[in-house]
């Protein structure tokens, strides 16, 4: 069976992510309530949230603009 480039050839790299311990718990809950992988559901949120993210003004874009709270 022939499969599209991007599907036969993925980049599945690996990385280690933090999360708050009752965040994780959210994310481990989901993930148990929809039969998925802890990857499979940070990835959907991370598609249903890009875009809004790009709305949020960038820290080195705009002079005078509040610093990262956790930066202080």
């Amino acid at each position: 069976m022939d499969y599209p480039a991007a599907v036969s050839q993925a980049d599945k790299r690996k990385q280690s992510l933090y999360f708050p311990e009752e965040m994780l718990k959210e994310i481990q809950h989901e993930a148990e309530r929809l039969d998925r992988s802890l990857s499979w559901i940070v990835q959907q949120c991370w598609k249903i949230s890009r875009n809004k993210l790009k709305e949020f003004p960038s820290t080195t874009e705009e002079p005078g603009s509040l610093p990262d709270p956790r930066e202080e």
